[in-house]
C-alpha cells in the first residue's frame, strides 16, 4: 500500500509538465499536466496508442512545439489529476549517477565515514575533505558511476528496505533527462542535449558503499544503491524552457515532516552542463537517459538517524513539484 500522493500546494514551473500516469485498472499513459492540474492523455491527443513518455523524448526536438500547442488549447478534453495514480514518469535506459558533487555534503561525509584507526578529531577530517574538493574543483574532475533502471520507482510508491541494509539512507537530487543524443558533447552544448529536469531521491545503504574485505577496488554502488525501488522519481519531467537555471534551485527533503536537507544547486562543484558533457565524454547518452546531479549536505548518516519501517520522506525542488514516499521494512520470514 502506498501513501498518499504529496500536497498539490508545490506546483511546477511553466504551463506543463510530461508524467507517467494510470486509472486504478489501466495501464500506464503519457501525460502532459497542466498547471492547473488537468491531465491530457497524449495517447489520444498524438494519435498512438502505444505512446510512452520515453517516444516522446526520442523526438523531443519535434514534439516539444505540438506538447506547448495543447497546453494553450483551452478546446483539448482535460481530466482532473485527481483521477489518476502518478509513476515514475519515464523508464530510462541508462542512469548516470553523481558522487561528491556538492561541497559539505562531502565535507559532512568524509567526517562521518571515519576509516578504521583514524582517532583525528573531526575539524583535522574536515579540513582535510575541504582541501580535497578544492582540489577536484581545480583539477575538474567530476565523479560518475551508473544506476540501474531496476531502481526506479514511482513518487508515491513505498520504498521496500532490504532486511540486509543496515544503514539506508536518503539523499535528494535534481535529475536531467536527456532529449538528443549526446555523445563527447562540450560543456557549452550539453544543456541543448537536455529535454527536462526531475526530482530523484537516490537512496543509499552507507552499509555497503565500501568494500571492507577488498579496499583497493573501492566503492559498491551495485549493492549500496540499487535496490528495487531504492530510487523515487517524479513526478514530473518539466521542461528545461521552464525550469530557468538548473544551478539556482532549491532542495528540500523532510523526514517524518522535520527538514533534513535544504540546499540550493548553487553548492554544486560542477553543475549540470558540466556533469552532462563528462558522462558524454566516455558514453553515449541517449534521449530518456538520467544523469543525477549528487546530492547535498544533511544525509542520516551525517545526522545519526537512518531510515526505517514507517518514515515518511518528503522531497521537493523548486520549479519540479513534490514527491512523498513511505519505508516499509522487507518482509521476512
Amino acid at each position: 500500500m502506498s501513501v498518499k500522493p504529496a500536497p498539490a500546494s508545490a506546483p511546477f514551473a511553466g504551463p506543463f509538465a510530461l508524467a507517467t500516469l494510470s486509472t486504478v485498472d489501466g495501464p500506464p499513459f503519457p501525460a502532459l499536466v497542466t498547471s492547473e492540474r488537468g491531465v491530457v492523455d497524449l495517447r489520444e491527443a498524438l494519435g498512438d496508442g502505444r505512446l510512452t513518455v520515453l517516444h516522446l523524448l526520442e523526438d523531443w526536438p519535434a514534439v516539444l512545439p505540438r506538447l506547448r500547442a495543447l497546453a494553450a488549447d483551452a478546446s483539448v478534453e482535460r481530466r482532473p489529476l485527481a483521477e489518476f495514480r502518478t509513476h515514475a514518469p519515464l523508464q530510462p535506459r541508462q542512469v548516470f549517477q553523481s558522487g561528491a558533487n556538492y561541497r559539505q555534503h562531502v565535507i559532512d561525509l568524509h567526517v562521518a565515514h571515519r576509516a578504521p584507526g583514524d582517532d583525528r578529531p573531526a575539524h583535522e577530517r574536515r579540513a582535510e575533505a575541504a582541501a580535497l574538493m578544492d582540489r577536484r574543483t581545480a583539477e575538474d574532475l567530476p565523479y560518475v558511476f551508473i544506476g540501474l533502471p531496476s531502481a526506479i520507482t514511482g513518487p508515491h510508491d513505498d520504498v521496500v528496505l532490504p532486511a540486509w541494509a543496515a544503514q539506508p539512507d536518503w539523499e535528494l537530487e535534481l535529475a536531467a533527462v536527456i532529449g538528443r543524443p549526446a555523445y563527447r558533447v562540450s560543456v557549452a552544448e550539453a544543456l541543448e542535449h537536455v529535454a527536462g529536469y526531475t526530482i530523484a531521491n537516490d537512496l543509499t545503504d552507507r552499509a555497503t558503499v565500501f568494500r571492507r574485505d577488498m579496499p583497493q577496488i573501492g566503492t559498491d554502488w551495485l549493492r549500496s544503491k540499487n535496490a528495487p525501488g531504492f530510487t523515487p522519481l517524479g513526478p514530473w519531467i518539466v521542461p528545461a524552457e521552464s525550469v530557468g537555471d538548473p544551478g539556482d534551485l532549491r532542495l528540500v527533503l523532510k523526514l517524518n515532516g522535520e527538514t533534513m536537507q535544504d540546499e540550493s544547486t548553487k553548492d554544486m562543484v560542477f553543475d549540470v552542463a558540466r556533469m552532462v558533457s563528462y558522462a558524454s565524454q566516455s558514453a553515449q547518452l541517449l534521449p530518456g537517459d538520467l544523469v543525477l546531479t549528487g546530492s547535498p549536505a544533511g544525509n542520516g548518516i551525517h545526522r545519526g538517524r537512518l531510515l526505517r519501517d514507517g518514515d515518511v520522506m518528503d522531497g521537493s525542488i523548486s520549479g519540479l513539484g513534490a514527491q512523498r514516499t513511505r519505508c516499509v521494512a522487507e518482509a521476512t520470514a
